[in-house]
């Protein structure tokens, strides 16, 4: 939290009826409380671990399958030579997208609402990007070779390809996953210093004093502590929109109908954080009543976010119509059928029309402020909207490569048993991770909170 941000604030914003000033709690009892659940789990954690755990092994258990007995045992074909991989790549690399943006893009623009939902989105970052990077590999078909896709030295001089998308999705995801986890961990390290001077136990200490790298809390810490978090969320804004715009021109290059379009580098940028924006919700809505933090994640909060998700909806319907415009427009017989034939009235066309109901119809109910306040409402919208961007990956990848320029080559593809066991166990395996990171870390930021709470007091005090 920026000085700066205090005066962005007006005057009757900082009254003592602010949710972080209602008894006026000290600094020690807002820090127990935020550490509080490190000391005790949830009602239902521990079997949600053991539920989000078990999917996780079934997924590992059809990729173990699928490297043993090769990519065969999936529903490709030819042409649809990428299905379910690509897809759930493409889909949870957005995701992970708007943990950056809440986190970072909006510290730059002083947004200070983002103070008690940013952790809880930037761990949804890391998790996400832990399950993409699973896909390309698994679909390389040998990815013991992995290590090709890097610009390492040989003595036989072979480089990687780099007129090939691969070493590009490799970069791309390997520089957002580092820079995010930096980004995260350093803003990370003075909660951790308090769960090492507050909780009990021994050992427990122990763990928080290593993690948190000596932190004291001096005035040159927090002063190296503020420029270097400046300096990654610069850092990270960009990668908002260079690691989406990279993976979709995987796509935009080639020259098959339906990817062959210019329009995909910003398409794939909002529809990430528009997934993403839904993927924050439908986490912290959960976590607010689990942990009775209503008066920390508020209704701001959730009335915020669901305006962020109108306005990307739009921008989503806008990007369709210039889709089809372009195609109509273009003169290209083959990018007409494409778009304007095939996917909305071919063998897919129900999940076309499923897609456009879920991505823009959805969140026209955010117009409403009551539902944007709504709990059951926003879960069942963010639900919508993470399952119309899975399926418009879908329609963008399968539906373009199953009527290719041969009519001769057309084929339907169906997805097998693995296809659905690894889809399914990537979202427990993410369920799983997130479990652990609410357990063991401070998923609020108490530093920042503190500090928000000392702003508003200066404040109310201000004539």
């Amino acid at each position: 939290m920026t000085a700066g941000a205090a005066a962005a604030i007006p005057r009757e914003r900082t009254a003592g009826s602010h949710p972080l000033m209602v008894g006026r709690p000290g600094d020690a009892t807002l820090t127990d409380r935020l550490l509080a659940p490190l000391l005790r789990a949830p009602r239902g954690w521990g079997w949600l671990l053991l539920l989000s755990g078990l999917g996780a092994l079934a997924m590992f258990g059809a990729m173990g399958y699928t490297v043993a007995r090769g990519i065969g045992v999936w529903g490709n074909n030819i042409p649809v030579a990428w299905a379910f991989a690509i897809i759930n790549f493409v889909w949870w690399i957005g995701i992970g997208h708007a943990g950056t943006f809440i986190s970072a893009f909006l510290l730059l623009l002083n947004q200070r609402w983002r103070a008690s939902v940013n952790r809880v989105a930037e761990a949804m970052t890391l998790f996400a990007l832990t399950n993409a990077a699973m896909f390309p590999l698994l679909h390389l078909g040998r990815p013991w070779f992995f290590y090709w896709l890097l610009p390492y030295p040989t003595r036989f001089g072979i480089w990687p390809q780099f007129r090939s998308a691969l070493p590009w999705d490799a970069a791309a995801v390997a520089t957002y996953f580092t820079v995010s986890l930096l980004f995260w961990y350093l803003g990370l390290v003075p909660d951790l210093a308090s769960a090492r001077d507050r909780l009990p136990g021994r050992l427990r200490r122990r763990i928080y004093g290593v993690l948190a790298l000596g932190w004291r809390g001096g005035a040159r810490q927090w002063r190296e502590y503020r420029m270097g978090y400046l300096l990654l969320a610069g850092l990270a804004t960009p990668l908002v929109i260079s690691v989406h715009s990279i993976v979709s021109l995987d796509f935009a290059i080639a020259q098959l109908p339906g990817w062959h379009s210019t329009i995909f580098p910003p398409y794939f940028v909002v529809g990430a954080i528009y997934s993403g924006f839904a993927m924050v919700l439908l986490l912290v809505i959960p976590i607010r009543r689990l942990y009775g933090l209503e008066d920390l994640i508020t209704t701001r909060h959730l009335d915020n976010m669901a305006k962020l998700l109108l306005a990307m909806g739009w921008l989503m319907a806008y990007a369709y119509i210039v889709e089809a415009f372009v195609a109509w427009y273009g003169g290209s017989l083959y990018e007409r059928y494409a778009l304007l034939v095939a996917r909305p009235l071919g063998p897919y066309a129900w999940l076309f029309w499923l897609m456009i109901a879920c991505n823009v119809l959805t969140p026209q109910l955010f117009w409403s402020a009551r539902l944007r306040t709504r709990t059951p409402v926003l879960v069942g919208g963010s639900l919508l909207i993470l399952a119309g961007m899975w399926l418009e990956r879908f329609v963008i990848i399968v539906a373009s490569l199953n009527r290719d320029f041969l009519p001769s080559s057309w084929h339907i593809y169906k997805p097998t048993w693995v296809d659905l066991t690894i889809l399914g166990g990537s979202i427990s395996f993410f369920v799983f991770l997130f479990l652990l990171f609410v357990r063991f870390a401070p998923f609020i930021p108490i530093s920042e909170l503190r500090e928000l709470r000392h702003e508003l007091a200066g404040g109310e005090r201000a004539p």
